[in-house]
């Protein structure tokens, strides 16, 4: 064991927390966690060993008895408490997801009201979470079928949603009877640590949940490799996603994946250009582009593309950037300074790939913003479908305009693509809405409204690339976090042979 490394004063000292108890990680390695707008740390964060994990692992396994023979409606009593909690604190875990990963103010409050929606909505399904009954084809037999839980849940999320992708996971895994073991984004550790206090506050039994820091590269994989752990959820790069489909389905474990978009916003000749220009700002530069289903592709109808481009990037250029936590910002920073050099890799490839950058490029260096890692919004025009630009998933402030002459060749371009997620259409032509509905290749599909805002009742989830066909949220997340169970009931008195006696 090496010596506890000192901790400056102030700074707050996270732990793992392993059933019930808040615990050092063995070894003592310890990383900063940064503040992306001003380089304050603002916290230390253990990284956990193998072991660390291994023990976070049994004692998820041997919680999982008691657990699951809890009745659900008295799993989910605990589920609306930790949502009203959630409610009470909404301001306070907005301010401190702002001052750890970046966004601006008013997006923290909607990312952790995802997080209370989830909360009551599943702790409804505590006295739902139906299953089937259905007449057997023989007679004095009762069929039906029911959920039942499976196991040690492995959670693994990424930071840029850093309350409301860990409740989408966790919240259905807990009330139908599993038990979790929960590795958050290492560069939002903070939000994880809030929301394992409330649900130790709101009576959680010890073990149940179960918090593990560190990496993916040992964390990760000691729950994609552990035989007891019997579900892995997944949120990251379709490039880690492979991966973890690969480990993890060495040993048969149920996995969802939810993976990368390359989302776009078509513009036809009949759209309301207010609507959509407000549509595209708000999908493609709220949380300085950093989400799955950020745009960062506008298919324009050759009639309206000129005028489109010119407003749009008059839009742009009026963006400010700074501080998530100042009322006068719009776009505040990337995650940290790699994710700023890798978009901007980004940009000069598409300059170089003939794109005319009209707005913005480069990372901002005047004032406060060198502080931290800011990009600035930036607007391509002359983009061709086979520019990596227009293909491969940037996720930044970089949005790319693609000219197209109709209808037909918008699907294309749209689907032109590896990924699957999320797709917009503004129209007022009621016959391409239903066109679209049909051909357009997404799990997502916004009608006169931009890319995101997925509410927590409907699933979740894309086709391609964008992951293996899981959803979440919605009734399509009981699926993901039980098993079915099919029961026949024979009260005939005697053998009945199904399909072979008539």
């Amino acid at each position: 064991m090496g010596c506890r490394p000192r901790i400056p004063a102030g700074m707050v000292e996270l732990r793992n927390y392993i059933g019930g108890n808040w615990v050092d990680a063995e070894g003592n390695r310890r990383i900063d966690d940064v503040n992306p707008a001003t380089g304050e740390i603002i916290a230390s964060v253990p990284q956990s060993s193998a072991a660390d994990v291994a023990r976070a692992i049994d004692v998820a396994h041997k919680t999982f008895e008691h657990w699951r023979k809890v009745p659900a409606p008295k799993r989910a009593e605990i589920m609306y408490r930790v949502g009203t909690l959630l409610r009470e604190r909404k301001e306070d875990l907005a301010r401190k997801m702002t001052r750890e990963m970046g966004k601006v103010l008013v997006e923290a409050r909607g990312d952790v009201q995802e997080g209370i929606d989830m909360a009551f909505y599943m702790a409804g399904e505590g006295r739902r979470a139906f299953g089937h009954t259905t007449p057997s084809e023989l007679p004095n037999k009762f069929a039906m079928a029911v959920r039942d839980p499976i196991g040690v849940a492995g959670i693994i999320t990424p930071w840029n949603f850093p309350m409301a992708i860990p409740t989408w996971k966790t919240f259905p895994a807990i009330v139908l009877g599993n038990t979790v073991v929960f590795k958050p984004a290492t560069d939002t550790p903070m939000l994880a640590l809030e929301l394992v206090k409330i649900f130790e506050e709101a009576g959680l039994p010890p073990g149940v949940m179960n918090l593990v820091f560190g990496s993916g590269s040992v964390a990760g994989e000691v729950l994609l490799k552990d035989e007891r752990v019997r579900l892995i959820s997944f949120t990251g790069s379709n490039e880690v996603g492979r991966h973890v489909a690969s480990e993890a389905g060495l040993g048969l474990k149920r996995i969802s994946l939810e993976l990368g978009g390359k989302n776009a916003v078509i513009v036809m000749d009949d759209a309301d250009l207010d609507l959509a220009l407000d549509g595209i700002v708000w999908s493609a530069y709220g949380t300085s582009g950093q989400r799955c289903t950020a745009c960062s592709r506008v298919i324009a109808h050759e009639a309206i593309h000129d005028q489109l481009v010119e407003r749009l990037a008059a839009r742009v250029k009026t963006l400010r950037l700074g501080d998530g936590l100042l009322e006068t910002t719009d776009v505040g920073p990337v995650i940290n300074r790699g994710a700023a050099e890798s978009i901007d890799r980004y940009v000069e490839i598409g300059k170089a790939e003939g794109a005319q950058m009209v707005v913005g490029g480069g990372i901002a260096s005047e004032g406060d913003l060198a502080k931290g890692s800011f990009y600035r919004p930036t607007l391509f025009t002359g983009v061709r479908p086979d520019m990596r630009i227009a293909k491969e998933e940037i996720f930044g402030p970089v949005l790319s305009v693609i000219k197209v002459k109709d209808f037909d060749e918008a699907v294309r371009v749209n689907n032109g693509v590896t990924y699957g997620l999320s797709s917009s259409i503004f129209t007022q032509d009621v016959n391409r809405v239903f066109r679209a509905i049909r051909d357009l290749e997404s799990g997502l599909l916004y009608v006169n409204a931009g890319t995101t805002g997925a509410e927590i009742h409907l699933p979740f989830g894309g086709v391609k690339g964008t992951g293996n066909g899981h959803r979440e949220a919605g009734v399509a997340a009981l699926d993901f976090f039980s098993e079915w169970k099919s029961v026949y009931i024979d009260y005939s008195g005697q053998l009945q042979r199904a399909q072979i006696d008539a």
